[in-house]
């Protein structure tokens, strides 16, 4: 005769593996959902609470976030704007070998560097925000630098003609070790799990990393060489100016805990000396005429002004080495960006609110 105590236990055992969910492996075990790091930080930001209104974008309720969105939005331009009939007269004709090195690699650099920015938007921001205003720049951003990444790699696909050397610049992180160091860099903030770390991280890629390549582009254009090349930099340079300071806005005006400055200060300054040694050594700015101690003073400005913006002090207190910079000033606050480049500005976007016959229609006037 079975033991009864026996037999009540086996079949408590099969109840229990019945009615315990299927897993993967199989165990009968239930097991909590995994909540990431990333997660706890919604507990203590507003920004990153779950919102339940955040599918409507209507009433705004953070007018700043909405104003930055619209801002982009009237930047908007795509690749098939930039125009490389005469770069190619340039490129075989009056730049140098050491020049089209450094060019070709300074464009391989820049198109990888726009997917790593993109899939830090796709698999952190865009998810994690929950201000709808935010979703919306975010959203947008992520197609500017889809645009930017196609610029890149036409630039690439229009100057080299070999097959196997294009090969290896569409593939730069794997093929080569400078460019593979800041990629390294910024995938591993990808993965850090402070919001407002992250935010400051990818910050110093555009505001940083990107501001030396910037740089030597606007060098040729000093020099009056290649008009495509350079007009696209200066509508991606904008850009990317504008991204960095919606990220130092967001983190100055909408984080409760914001990053220690000592920390950002050790961000910032790390950025800094990767680019310096990329832009100086690995591939040098004397390539193509350059002074790499002017350019390194420029990147300490460039730094020192990230810095005074995120409300710290400088470090270095250079001056600007470069007056072709000072006019263009990428991330400054001399309305660059308000100007447009070249005029270039889809008409009426950020008039909408404003009381401007100019913008109105008229059929009784004289002509």
């Amino acid at each position: 005769m079975v033991n009864n105590a026996y037999l009540a236990l086996v079949i408590g055992g099969i109840l229990q593996s019945l009615l315990s969910p299927i897993e993967g492996n199989f165990s009968p075990k239930f097991k909590k959902p995994y909540k990431s790091k990333k997660d706890m930080s919604a507990a203590i930001e507003p920004i990153l609470k779950e919102n339940l209104n955040r599918f409507v974008i209507f009433p705004i309720k953070h007018h700043d976030l909405w104003d930055w969105y619209k801002k982009c939005e009237a930047s908007f331009w795509t690749a098939e704007e930039i125009d490389l009939h005469t770069d190619l007269n340039d490129w075989n004709n009056k730049l140098n070998s050491d020049e089209r090195y450094f060019i070709k690699h300074i464009l391989a650099f820049f198109a990888a560097s726009d997917g790593i920015v993109n899939e830090n938007l796709a698999e952190n921001f865009v998810s994690e925000v929950q201000y709808a205003e935010a979703k919306f720049f975010y959203g947008f951003q992520i197609m500017m630098e889809n645009i930017h990444s196609e610029t890149y790699s036409l630039l690439i696909d229009t100057y080299v003609k070999d097959e196997k050397e294009k090969d290896l610049l569409f593939n730069a992180i794997e093929n080569f070790p400078a460019i593979k160091k800041k990629a390294d860099w910024a995938l591993k903030w990808i993965e850090s799990p402070s919001f407002a770390e992250r935010l400051i991280a990818f910050a110093a890629v555009e505001g940083i990393f990107f501001s030396g390549a910037f740089c030597s582009i606007f060098w040729l254009k000093k020099r009056g060489l290649m008009p495509g090349l350079t007009f696209s930099n200066e509508l991606i340079s904008r850009d990317e100016g504008m991204h960095c300071d919606y990220a130092v806005h967001l983190h100055n005006k909408h984080l409760i805990n914001k990053v220690p400055k000592a920390r950002i200060t050790e961000i910032l300054v790390n950025a800094l000396n990767i680019e310096r040694e990329f832009i100086t050594e690995s591939l040098p700015v004397s390539l193509i005429g350059m002074n790499s101690k002017l350019m390194t003073q420029y990147l300490e400005f460039v730094t020192d002004r990230l810095l005074v913006e995120l409300e710290c002090d400088k470090v270095y207190n250079s001056t600007n080495p470069f007056d072709f910079m000072d006019m263009i000033s990428l991330q400054g606050k001399t309305n660059f960006f308000e100007k447009r480049v070249a005029e270039y500005q889809k008409a009426g976007v950020m008039n909408k609110d404003k009381d401007d016959d100019s913008q109105k229609i008229s059929f009784d006037a004289d002509f």
